[in-house]
């Protein structure tokens, strides 16, 4: 089922996510719905809260930029609960964007290397060090998990210089080409 994605300015995407607990019913539902919804968004990741859950949930699959980013060669993956191990002190400063923010794209850095410690959704827990592309997607998506988005590590200049379009999307006005939930709507 395609979930609605919420938009800047929803509550939600500014609420510390709480842990999902082993008993949470349909799970392995939940997470299906999220890979769909990403995937008819044409997305690479998604978190619960842009689809209206205070969950740490997330998914992602990035081997659709495989080409470009090898590291992400079958990455795909849910992550339940995920915990940063360590981050490198080494930054590289991409250009990003977010379903949540659609038309928006700013240069974010980000740590190259991390470890980051998750479950499943078969509740099977795994440590993975991650690097680069893949590294910058799985910090994208659990910093929605802390109630931030990408925007919030860019320049006051640049935020203001975004101001326009995000009152767009505030207002419910910004096009997006998937079902999507704006506080103006």
């Amino acid at each position: 089922m395609i979930l609605p994605i919420y938009l800047y300015g929803q509550p939600v995407l500014r609420q510390e996510a709480e842990p999902v607990p082993q008993d949470y019913p349909d799970l392995k539902q939940l997470v299906a719905n999220m890979f769909e919804t990403m995937y008819h968004a044409d997305g690479v990741g998604l978190a619960g809260p842009q689809v209206g859950l205070p969950l740490q949930v997330l998914v992602i699959d990035a081997s659709v930029i495989s080409d470009d980013y090898p590291e992400c060669k079958d990455f795909k993956r849910a992550m339940i609960n995920p915990v940063f191990l360590e981050k490198s002190e080494e930054t590289v400063s991409m250009e990003e964007g977010c379903l949540s923010l659609p038309g928006i794209h700013e240069k974010v850095a980000r740590s190259t290397r991390i470890r980051v410690k998750y479950w499943d959704e078969n509740w099977e827990e795994h440590t993975e060090e991650l690097h680069d592309y893949a590294a910058r997607v799985v910090q994208h998506e659990c910093e929605h998990l802390t109630g931030h988005v990408f925007i919030d590590n860019i320049s006051a200049i640049r935020r203001q210089l975004n101001k326009s379009k995000l009152n767009s999307i505030i207002k419910g006005t910004a096009r997006c080409a998937y079902r999507a939930k704006a506080v103006g709507k």
